[in-house]
């Protein structure tokens, strides 16, 4: 298993690499393409966290947990329920989400696992959607909770959770790993409010490549949003929220405080 990720140095230069043993392997290249190593290497407390990847879209699947279908008191879906988060809404592990200007609602997170694409990708079977999948991340879903009903004639799925800093991912994209066995535990100010199976999806990653692979060509590093579960709640003013997933590490963030 590799872990990929993008940094920033002190002097502003943007890089990528491996992190082994708390050391930053630098590469140069593309991630997603001809990556080799340069021999250099950077303790991780000498760089900056962003981003593991830099998504041209985050397709965010709902309802996608038997138990938060459950929950919901919906059928689970034939085909994924997602909308697109755009790419202005990506930070890494660290960053703030800011709270949009004029808005004092409700702010919720979500978190997730995410599916980070690494080859061009359309229409392909599922047997053959593996060859596409680069690797997983952590992802925080951001969510303004009270703008998805503020106009009865139409739901604002993409406005309320397409916010400039409101799709958090991070901290690595975690390649050669088994998401099978794994929990999704999240946290706030260290408090856990969910803790779910990822293998209770209706729709496992290879299945949601293909599929979503059918609707719309998936580039590489777009992320898929699995979808969360129950527990979902919201976040105030100044509170941290950590995304947790053994195998691939901590996504933490904290909502800005006002004033």
């Amino acid at each position: 298993m590799t872990s990929w990720i993008r940094f920033e140095t002190s002097d502003g230069n943007v890089g990528f690499g491996v992190l082994e043993n708390g050391r930053v392997r630098q590469y140069d290249g593309d991630m997603f393409g001809a990556a080799h190593p340069t021999g250099a290497q950077r303790r991780l407390d000498e760089v900056t966290l962003l981003s593991p990847c830099m998504p041209s879209k985050i397709v965010a699947l709902w309802n996608n947990f038997h138990a938060l279908a459950v929950k919901l008191e919906k059928a689970p879906p034939r085909h994924p329920l997602f909308l697109i988060k755009p790419s202005m809404s990506v930070i890494g592990p660290g960053q703030t989400i800011r709270r949009p200007l004029g808005y004092d609602g409700k702010i919720a997170y979500e978190g997730e696992l995410g599916i980070v694409i690494g080859r061009r990708c359309s229409n392909v079977m599922p047997e053959q959607a593996g060859d596409y999948i680069f690797g997983y991340t952590c992802v925080n879903d951001v969510t303004a909770i009270e703008l998805l009903a503020e106009d009865p004639n139409f739901a604002q799925w993409c406005r309320a959770k397409g916010f400039d800093t409101f799709g958090c991912i991070g901290p690595v994209v975690r390649s050669g790993w088994d998401w099978r066995t794994a929990n999704v535990v999240t946290r706030v100010d260290g408090v856990e409010r969910q803790n779910y199976p990822l293998r209770d999806m209706v729709f496992a990653p290879h299945e949601q490549v293909s599929r979503l692979s059918h609707d719309m060509t998936l580039m590489p590093g777009d992320v898929i949003a699995c979808g969360t579960s129950v527990g979902v709640g919201s976040i105030k003013d100044g509170a941290t929220v950590t995304v947790s997933i053994d195998g691939i590490g901590t996504l933490s963030n904290t909502l800005q405080s006002r004033g």
